[in-house]
């Protein structure tokens, strides 16, 4: 009885793996051959027109502040103990694990930061940094500073992860 639910099994994921394999990377045709090649933040809307950047909106426009020292090693919303000099964050709604890009409009300056945690907690807050994140930012000694969030695109995460040796 075991060989032929180990015979069934085999046979339905080779069938699965088969059905999921990659395709072609190029049909042939000379539709999609000769086609003009958009960049991805470009839009046309008639065929001859000019191409017009899309402008994306921020996430979220706001106030910032930071977090540090009482805070290192608690918990955060995670599970993970906090460090003051990762580049983390927490924020209210936003899932955990996911990353934002993070302006100082005041500077320019510019962090990736993963959220972690939840808050603020003080109302009128967007978010609140970590340490590092902040030191980055180049806000750490006055506490504030008006921020605009943008959701990062995977794109621009595997760009800033560590290439293994």
């Amino acid at each position: 009885m075991r060989r032929y639910f180990a015979h069934g099994l085999a046979s339905i994921l080779l069938v699965v793996s088969l059905g999921a394999a990659q395709g072609p990377n190029s049909s042939g045709s000379k539709d999609t051959q000769n086609s003009p090649k958009l960049k991805p933040d470009v839009k046309r809307s008639k065929p001859g027109s000019q191409a017009k950047p899309i402008h994306h909106h921020p996430y979220q426009v706001g106030t910032a502040s930071w977090y540090g020292e009482y805070f290192e090693g608690r918990a955060t919303a995670s599970g993970e103990p906090y460090n003051m000099y990762d580049l983390t964050a927490a924020h209210p709604t936003l899932p955990l694990g996911s990353w934002v890009r993070v302006t100082n409009l005041h500077n320019g300056r510019v962090v990736y930061v993963r959220i972690n945690d939840r808050g603020p907690i003080i109302p009128g807050r967007i978010i609140d940094l970590s340490y590092g994140a902040a030191q980055v930012l180049r806000f750490r000694e006055k506490g504030l500073q008006q921020v605009r969030l943008d959701l990062a695109e995977p794109e621009q995460i595997a760009v800033l992860q560590p290439v293994a040796d």
